[in-house]
């Protein structure tokens, strides 16, 4: 049986997500102030207005018992990124995990990064 389709985020809204999740919750202001950091040209309208049609299509929850609106993602991290991972592999690579993790390897990645898959290939075989 098929899953009911989970919302894409768009980049704009993927960017937010990665601000909220380690907040959990937060009002819009608090997600504006933490984005700021990074994008200090950014208005609170904007912020508003995107946690908002967050909201509309499922990828984010708010809660309006107070006066100041809290939201907090729908899913937690690693199940969107499952579901975005899984539409890719059956949309681009023809539902081959082999040939996906073949492309990510050839985009290159740390002497580290490489070291950790390795060690984590070896510890599922035992």
């Amino acid at each position: 049986m098929k899953r009911p389709d989970t919302p894409k985020p768009t980049a704009a809204e993927l960017e937010l997500l990665q601000v909220l999740w380690p907040l959990g919750a937060a009002t819009a202001r608090q997600v504006h102030e933490a984005m700021q950091l990074e994008r200090p040209d950014l208005a609170y309208g904007a912020v508003l207005r995107l946690m908002q049609v967050m909201h509309g299509k499922g990828l984010l929850i708010r809660d309006d018992s107070q006066r100041s609106h809290v939201y907090a993602p729908a899913q937690p991290r690693d199940a969107l990124q499952t579901s975005l991972l899984q539409d890719l592999l059956q949309r681009a690579f023809a539902g081959s995990a082999k040939a996906l993790v073949l492309a990510a390897l050839k985009t290159g990645i740390s002497k580290k990064e490489r070291e950790e898959i390795e060690r984590m290939l070896k510890e599922d075989e035992q």
